[in-house]
C-alpha cells in the first residue's frame, strides 16, 4: 500500500481493515454454527446463530459509513480507492454469508423435535468443511494479500459444486425411499443451496482479494479443470474492466 504524508488517512484505511477482519471471523462462526446447529438438530443454537447476525449486519453498515466517509473526505486515487472499493464489496459478500446461514439456522428451528435423521445431513457437512475452507482460503488471502492463495480458493469451489450435485441426489433418494422424508429432506434441500451459495460468495471474496492486490481480475467464468495461476493478465485486464473498472 502507498504510504500517506497524513498519518490519519493510513489510520482509516487500517481501521477499515480490521472492521473487515473482525466481519470475516463473525461470518465465519456463523456458518460454522448454523451447520453445527443443522448436525445436532440443536435448535438453541439456531436461534443464537439468527441473533448474531444483527452483529453482522451491523458491521456491514459500520463498513460502508466508514468508506463512504474517507472517499469524501481524501478524495483517493488509484491503489487506495481500490482499497476502499475492495472493502465496500468484502462487507456485502460476508453480510450475504451471514444470511444465508442464518437461513440455514431458521430452517432447524422449524424442524420437528422428534425428527432424527443423521445419515440424510451427512452430506451437509462435507459440503460445509469444503466451503468453510474456501471462505477461510478466500478472507486469508484478502488480508495477507496473498494472491497465489485467492487464485487458489477462487478455483476452489468446484469439488462445493459437485459435492452438492451428489447430496441433491441423495436426498432424492432419501424421498422415494420414504414419502414421510419428503418435508424434511425439502428443508435440507434449501440447507444445501445456501451452503453451495457460501461458496460462491467466497469465491467472490476471492475475486476481490486479486483486485485489490494486483488491480486485475481473473476472467468472469472459473476455470473447471485448469491451473488457476495460468490466467493470463491481459484476460484478467478486461474481465477487470467489465466489473471493476481501474481506478
Amino acid at each position: 500500500m502507498s504510504e500517506h504524508i497524513i498519518k490519519a488517512y493510513d489510520d482509516e484505511l487500517d481501521v477499515l481493515d480490521k472492521k473487515v477482519a473482525e466481519m470475516g471471523g463473525l461470518a465465519e462462526k456463523i456458518f460454522s454454527d448454523a451447520m453445527e446447529s443443522l448436525s445436532n438438530f440443536d435448535s438453541r443454537l439456531a436461534q443464537a446463530t439468527v441473533h448474531a447476525d444483527f452483529r453482522l449486519d451491523a458491521l456491514q453498515r459500520e463498513i460502508e459509513e466508514r468508506a463512504i466517509v474517507t472517499i469524501a473526505r481524501r478524495q483517493p486515487l488509484a491503489v487506495d480507492l481500490r482499497e476502499i472499493i475492495s472493502t465496500i464489496r468484502m462487507a456485502n459478500d460476508l453480510e450475504r454469508v451471514g444470511d444465508l446461514a442464518k437461513n440455514i439456522a431458521k430452517r432447524v428451528i422449524y424442524f420437528s423435535p422428534n425428527l432424527r435423521m443423521p445419515r440424510c445431513v451427512v452430506g451437509l457437512r462435507s459440503m460445509h468443511r469444503v466451503a468453510a475452507n474456501l471462505l477461510n482460503d478466500a478472507l486469508n488471502a484478502y488480508l495477507r494479500r496473498d494472491a497465489d492463495l485467492a487464485l487458489r480458493a477462487w478455483a476452489g469451489d468446484v469439488e462445493l459444486d459437485d459435492l452438492h450435485d451428489s447430496v441433491f441426489r441423495d436426498l432424492l433418494t432419501f424421498m422415494m425411499e420414504d414419502p414421510g422424508n419428503i418435508s424434511f429432506c425439502a428443508h435440507l434441500l434449501f440447507c444445501a443451496k445456501n451452503v453451495e451459495r457460501v461458496g460462491d460468495h467466497a469465491t467472490n471474496i476471492a475475486e476481490t482479494a486479486i483486485y485489490r492486490i494486483t488491480g486485475e481480475a481473473p476472467p468472469i467464468d472459473r476455470p473447471k479443470g485448469r491451473n488457476p495461476t495460468m490466467v493470463s493478465p491481459e484476460t484478467a485486464g478486461e474481465a477487470n474492466q467489465r466489473r471493476f473498472g481501474r481506478p
